[in-house]
């Protein structure tokens, strides 16, 4: 257990205030078995979550899912966390989210509104969110203008939009975005599913990379652009969530708490629950917390490595998915004994079969299909 003196406060409180969501994202980070767990906290439980965390020392807070306007309580909570303190940050697909709203949630002092959307078409953008959303999200980014609200739009990529990338940009330009985040595909839950399917190739990252370079260089100030690459095609891994239980706490919808959004993916580990154990005992004192806090769980190479105090050993969930042990070095790196198994994975981005598999959505029908599966495999 370590010494709850030496452990900084969180800063970053993730809501995932409900899995519930009208989008089937190939790539969501939700857990893949969320639909046989039904169980959401209430309103009062959400608002005691938050003082608390608040009281610990959080004073960023995140509301997301799912599609965290499916709740009918949002706006009370917005006006809870923003009575706390907390900057406020919307994370949504834009559905459910009128100008009655929008106009609501300004006056009860929700700060920030980052958007998504799936790709730059119509078409394509309701393929990959399965849905007829492209319009209605329009509509949105319009009405978070009018709103006068920093214009922050978020775009996954993959396989599939990673060569619309420069029609993306021109997209977000005509929307008045201010801030664009191309984020790579991250390949844990619903991506994990697909990996085979989402992955690009190096040659389609390496265009991608040089065409954001381009608008850079054109458009200067005018729109900021984030381009995150895929930790598989880098050989130093990423400081994931900043250190395991080091800056971000997530509350998941039926109050789990978490020390990343993967989390849950790792076996061995028990989640408090906030209805059973406080915050702060949760934060200071919880074995799941505290498992990978430090350097004393790393193994070799991590373990003497000089890089260590800047990647924390690297994701702890992409070091289990890929290797079966949480404690390894992430495979991510060039030190990592497993580094190979990564090679070999872009490498067949380059030899995908013909035919390929389909690609699953995130629906409530092929999460509960997983969960059997998995329920039988355990039995």
């Amino acid at each position: 257990m370590s010494d709850a003196k030496k452990i900084p406060p969180p800063l970053w409180l993730l809501a995932e205030v409900t899995y519930r969501c009208p989008l089937h994202c190939v790539f969501c980070y939700n857990p893949l078995n969320y639909a046989a767990n039904k169980k959401e906290l209430s309103t009062e439980q959400w608002k005691e979550v938050l003082r608390q965390a608040r009281k610990l020392g959080a004073a960023q807070l995140g509301f997301s899912g799912g599609e965290p306007l499916v709740r009918d309580d949002l706006e009370e909570l917005i006006d809870e966390a923003h009575q706390l303190g907390y900057y406020t940050n919307l994370i949504t697909s834009g559905v459910g989210l009128t100008e009655a709203r929008i106009s609501k949630m300004k006056e009860l002092g929700l700060d920030h509104i980052q958007l998504s959307f799936q790709d730059s078409t119509k078409e394509m953008n309701d393929f990959l969110s399965s849905t007829k959303t492209f319009d209605l999200k329009s509509r949105v980014a319009a009405l978070i203008k009018k709103y006068d609200y920093p214009m922050v739009l978020n775009v996954v990529l993959h396989r599939y939009n990673l060569d619309h990338i420069g029609r993306i940009i021109e997209m977000a330009v005509e929307m008045g975005v201010e801030y664009l985040e191309l984020a790579n595909t991250q390949y844990y839950a619903w991506a994990s599913v697909n990996r085979d399917q989402l992955m690009p190739t190096r040659e389609q990252l390496v265009r991608a990379e040089a065409t954001v370079q381009e608008y850079r260089a054109k458009l200067g100030n005018k729109l900021k652009l984030l381009f995150v690459v895929p930790d598989l095609f880098e050989d130093k891994p990423k400081a994931c969530m900043n250190g395991w239980g080091s800056v971000f706490l997530a509350v998941a919808a039926d109050g789990s708490a978490l020390p990343c959004h993967a989390a849950q993916s790792l076996p061995g580990l028990t989640f408090p629950n906030v209805t059973e154990h406080t915050m702060e005992d949760i934060w200071y004192k919880s074995d799941a917390f505290n498992r990978f806090r430090g350097y004393d769980w790393m193994k070799e190479p991590c373990r003497t490595c000089p890089e260590k105090e800047k990647d924390f050993g690297g994701c702890r969930c992409q070091a289990y998915a890929l290797t079966g042990d949480a404690q390894n070095a992430d495979p991510v790196c060039g030190k990592s004994p497993s580094h190979d198994v990564v090679k070999q994975i872009v490498l067949k981005t380059t030899n995908r079969p013909v035919e390929e598999k389909p690609l699953v959505f995130r629906n409530d029908m092929n999460s509960l299909r997983i969960a059997s599966e998995a329920e039988k495999q355990t039995s």
